[in-house]
């Protein structure tokens, strides 16, 4: 694309009222109006054919695979002229989809031996698919008339997922007593429920683990070795509706939910477990699947990174009844939810009790400290005390669902949302010490 500068402009403007002057006091040289838009139009035309031309020009983007939530990257586009007479500079924009911001707009680079790179930071505003679209790169002919502008469609796809960094060295530190659960035999029958082999009784060793039968044949206490299970089956099923859509510390619920299912995933995966991610609203919008081995890892985080934000209601019998489904063998379900009332958690119980029938369900519930606040503040004026009743209601009622989810046999876990992901891991690794799974 070819098209005039604010130079060209202006010498243009400027020749229209000296034109007009001169032919009020000098009509006999009316021509010379015609003859200096002429001029320009020659020059704009040599401006256009002198250097490198838009089709000599291309140009390629170097743009990191992943983008963390709170951090940066720097992306580099990359101009190459292949043929003509190359410019000295030239000016380089990056496009992108909402979820990324982009600094410098506009980046001025120099060219030198044909190439010319300009580097732009980019920031993610929040999870998602992160798209950098096109690049555009534009420069100045020789004559300054003229703006030469090249176009190059890029649709490099960037997922933004919770960088999980900082809540991961707290889980290594947590990890680091229970690492040697679940990878290698252990001699305590209550860490693992696999029988490997018989061993003399020693001293340390649960009584319980003792073979009677085995004793009375030798005459000698006989003892059982048990190793601990792999392969355990874990399903983070993510809420991803309206309720999960609204921020709890600042953090919408959702993005906590998908940093802690991330934070077991992990861990789970390094164990020797098999993770799958599942996320619904008002149908199932993400099933990942079950997948094994640390290097399975960047696949669960593109596909968290698709989840987005939902404004619909949830619909638990659509959701988790697709997600019974699909689980063949008996599998710990970690479920991620959110609910206002005890009416509109009804049919969430009635589905969870469903799913509890064969599997193991840990039901996580991000603790409401807004409500907490507001009836635990002194109260200053009449509407204080009104909120307070009405947010002391609303505990109650919820209380009332974690009760009722207790005694259906669910493992609730209600924690602060800051210190969800690392709740979640020990009542993951409670449960599998337990030999519950």
């Amino acid at each position: 694309m070819i098209y005039p500068t604010r130079l060209a402009v202006i010498l243009v403007a400027i020749g229209a009222p000296v034109a007009l002057l001169i032919g009020l006091i000098a009509p006999g040289y009316w021509l010379v109006g015609p003859a200096w838009l002429a001029l320009l139009l020659a020059l704009g035309l040599a401006d256009c054919l002198m250097g490198s031309s838009p089709a000599a020009a291309s140009i390629t983007l170097a743009a990191p695979g992943w983008l963390y939530v709170g951090g940066e990257a720097e992306a580099k586009v990359i101009a190459n002229f292949g043929f003509g007479r190359p410019p000295p500079r030239v000016q380089v924009a990056l496009e992108t989809n909402a979820r990324l911001a982009v600094e410098p707009e506009r980046a001025r680079a120099v060219v030198q031996d044909r190439e010319a790179e300009a580097p732009f930071r980019l920031t993610p505003n929040r999870r998602g698919e992160a798209v950098l679209l096109r690049g555009w790169l534009r420069w100045r002919g020789p004559l300054g008339l003229v703006w030469k502008q090249r176009r190059q469609k890029f649709d490099h796809v960037a997922p933004v997922v919770p960088n999980i960094q900082a809540v991961r060295e707290e889980a290594v530190r947590l990890f680091s007593r229970e690492s040697i659960f679940g990878l290698k035999v252990q001699i305590d029958s209550g860490e693992g429920a696999e029988f490997h082999a018989l061993t003399d009784f020693r001293a340390g060793m649960d009584r319980r683990s003792i073979d009677w039968k085995q004793s009375a044949k030798h005459a000698a206490l006989i003892g059982k070795e048990y190793r601990t299970e792999r392969n355990h089956h874990i399903v983070c099923a993510i809420d991803s509706g309206r309720l999960m859509s609204e921020p709890v510390g600042g953090i919408p619920r959702i993005d906590q939910a998908i940093n802690a299912s991330l934070l077991l995933a992990y861990v789970s995966l390094k164990i020797g477990d098999r993770v799958g991610l599942f996320a619904f609203d008002e149908r199932p919008r993400q099933a990942s699947g079950l997948v094994a081995g640390v290097r399975a890892f960047p696949l669960l985080q593109r596909l968290a990174a698709k989840i987005d934000y939902s404004a619909e209601e949830t619909n638990f019998t659509l959701g988790l009844t697709n997600l019974a489904g699909r689980l063949q063998r008996r599998a710990m379900v970690i479920v991620f939810t959110e609910f206002s009332d005890t009416t509109s958690a009804e049919m969430m119980i009635e589905n969870v009790g469903r799913l509890l029938e064969r599997h193991l369900v840990l039901f996580v519930a991000f603790r409401d400290e807004e409500l907490e606040g507001l009836v635990e503040a002194e109260p200053m004026e009449v509407d204080d005390v009104s909120r307070a009743v009405t947010a002391a209601n609303l505990l109650k009622e919820r209380d009332l669902v974690l009760t009722t989810l207790r005694r259906m046999g669910v493992h609730v876990l209600d924690t602060p949302s800051a210190r969800l992901g690392p709740a979640v891991l020990s009542a993951y690794l409670d449960l599998k010490r337990r030999n519950l799974l």
